[in-house]
């Protein structure tokens, strides 16, 4: 049995990201366990009642995916780019001991939403193996409407070299995203029904399989 931690800065990237491979994971008998980087909050003008809608989603979301463990960070959404480093890194490196995962899936470095990248530096700051020995695969997902709009002129794109066989679980993976209310949307919206099943077709059928999700392995220790 493996354990999996998935790093999401918002509530919907875990899904985006690797809902397929979550699945797949927990019906094969792995550990789940999810870690949320960011709320909604008054703060930044959410009323009390999408503040409340939002933590039900989190729940019902969390045991549709049956997470062994949920854990919610208290940074304001949208604002990760303004909180100290280090306090990002505290937050990752205590989930990190506290659950122990072999792999870890954080979001691409290049998407276009900062919370996204100040996450995977968070992240990539805690795979040390003389500091978390147990973490042996570290894999970058893609978020869409945040890793096709990255407009970086260094970054070459997403190039993933690891490709998940979904088949079995992209009906189940769009019914959860479903669950979160005005995150997805008719196409052309970029998380529309429609574009998340065919970046799954496309990334199947680079390995030959109905549908998968695709990634970058920055490390792998078997």
């Amino acid at each position: 049995m493996s354990k999996i931690l998935v790093v999401a800065p918002h509530p919907d990237d875990e899904t985006l990201g690797c809902g397929g491979t979550l699945l797949r994971h927990q019906n094969e008998g792995d550990e789940i366990h999810w870690l949320i980087m960011s709320m909604v909050t008054e703060e930044l003008g959410f009323d009390h009642e999408r503040i409340e809608s939002r933590k039900k989603e989190i729940k019902v979301v969390a045991d549709k995916y049956q997470f062994s463990s949920v854990h919610q960070a208290e940074f304001m959404t949208a604002t990760l780019d303004m909180i100290a480093k280090n306090s990002l890194i505290t937050e990752v490196s205590a989930t990190i001991l506290r659950v122990l995962p072999d792999t870890v899936y954080v979001p691409y470095r290049n998407d276009v939403h900062s919370d996204h990248q100040v996450v995977f530096d968070a992240v990539a700051a805690c795979t040390k193996s003389f500091r978390y020995p147990s973490v042996k695969r570290v894999r970058v997902y893609e978020t869409l409407s945040e890793t096709e709009f990255g407009l970086r002129p260094d970054d070459v794109g997403f190039k993933p070299n690891l490709w998940i066989d979904i088949s079995n679980y992209l009906d189940q993976k769009i019914e959860i995203m479903q669950l979160y209310k005005g995150e997805i949307a008719e196409h052309p919206f970029p998380r529309s029904e429609k574009n998340i099943r065919a970046l799954a077709t496309l990334r199947g059928a680079t390995v030959g399989v109905d549908a998968a999700e695709s990634f970058i392995s920055l490390k792998e220790f078997i």
